[in-house]
């Protein structure tokens, strides 16, 4: 029995003219992920994506998976394809959808015709399908308002699609339809699921992340790798850039009162993310910063550091608590490497008595006794650069 996998766009739908060209990226980015799976043809048509492997060897099941995580989709599913008559949908219907039916106590039919020619209409179609489903599964009884299993007939364009309930996408928008963003990626929680939420916004990412060694480990450095091939699973391969911090960071203690330690460090790490992002045409940065949620996150920090970029500062988590920002770690499978006890740049020399309030003139001033530009141009110069891909669990790069 021939079977397919059908892909609801939703959000593109909305897009008017610009509408092609987010499916035809969409499309591009489905490819790429298959292709390691085998043969199939992807086409579009009517706000539906359809993937027909080449033959019966397909594996379904690791290609579902992949397709959970693209962007871009509101909901797939597995389907069985049948001739458009009515003989050959109900035979398919019985066969293909009574493993699924064995295993619940109540189900109904609905049916949609993007075919409009055919016949008959869709009453009759859902009354015609559960007649037949009754019969091969007489334990069964209907239930329009809560059934455990919604069975979904289909008649399109290029044929008829049988299929049980769908599974929701990851929603968004595909990868690669909004431009492009540099994240700077710490071992923490938050700014992985901060590049996770862009990326689903259709930002290609690339990624800065900031190394001081001997007082950060090369541990600690693995451990953003591992969070971005977590985050690649979704966003495709991202650019890491890796900088040198060491010697600002003991500059900053050498030269700048305790209490701007935290406040310079991240104005100083906003320079060199714009040198490094306007290298590669992004167009904004993105921190995991939430509001309030430790002493440089407060309205007046978070002025103080964006004066100091060159570039839009994108902040998806700024109104979200740590539950919920942990709630996305989970789900993306972030949150057990980013709790690995390797520390990050971020807490070499804490003051500790941190500013709150601060304002850009004391900033400045805090700055002023020396010569940042050299060590700013060292640490851009020296930094290292490579690719994180994801893969599918297997050892198959995607």
């Amino acid at each position: 029995m021939k079977e397919i996998i059908l892909i609801k766009n939703g959000e593109l739908a909305l897009k008017g003219l610009n509408r092609a060209t987010f499916e035809e990226i969409l499309l591009k980015n489905l490819r790429r992920r298959l292709k390691p799976l085998g043969a199939v043809e992807i086409r579009r048509a009517q706000s539906t994506v359809y993937i027909e492997p080449a033959d019966e060897t397909f594996p379904f099941a690791d290609a579902l998976e992949q397709v959970g995580q693209v962007f871009g989709i509101a909901a797939y599913t597995r389907a069985c394809v049948a001739e458009k008559n009515m003989d050959d949908i109900l035979e398919k219907a019985a066969v293909y959808l009574k493993p699924q039916l064995q295993k619940v106590a109540t189900f109904k039919v609905e049916a949609k015709r993007a075919d409009k020619g055919f016949s008959p209409a869709s009453p009759e179609i859902c009354r015609l399908v559960g007649g037949a489903l009754l019969a091969a599964c007489p334990h069964l009884r209907v239930d329009v308002h809560n059934p455990d299993l919604t069975v979904m007939v289909e008649v399109r364009d290029f044929g008829a699609y049988i299929h049980g309930e769908q599974l929701p996408g990851a929603g968004g928008l595909p990868v690669g339809t909004a431009g492009r963003a540099a994240v700077l990626i710490s071992g923490g929680i938050d700014s992985p699921v901060a590049a996770w939420t862009m990326a689903k916004r259709g930002l290609t990412l690339n990624a800065v992340h900031f190394a001081s060694p001997p007082y950060t480990s090369a541990r600690a450095e693995q451990k953003v790798r591992d969070l971005l091939e977590r985050v690649a699973r979704y966003s495709g391969v991202i650019r890491l850039a890796v900088v040198p911090f060491t010697e600002l960071q003991e500059a900053i203690g050498e030269h700048c009162p305790e209490d701007f330690f935290t406040l310079i460090m991240r104005r100083m790490m906003m320079r060199i993310a714009t040198r490094i992002a306007n290298d590669r045409n992004c167009g904004a940065l993105i921190t995991g910063e939430s509001l309030g949620q430790v002493a440089s996150q407060t309205l007046q920090a978070l002025a103080v550091t964006d004066a100091a970029a060159g570039l839009p500062v994108l902040r998806p988590l700024i109104g979200m608590d740590k539950d919920e920002i942990v709630a996305v770690a989970r789900k993306i499978d972030t949150f057990e490497i980013s709790i690995q006890p390797f520390e990050d740049c971020c807490t070499v020399f804490t003051p500790r008595h941190p500013k709150t309030r601060p304002t850009i003139a004391q900033c400045d001033a805090a700055e002023a006794s020396f010569d940042w530009e050299p060590l700013l141009e060292r640490a851009v110069a020296g930094t290292t650069y490579s690719y994180i891909e994801s893969t599918d669990g297997k050892g198959i790069r995607l």
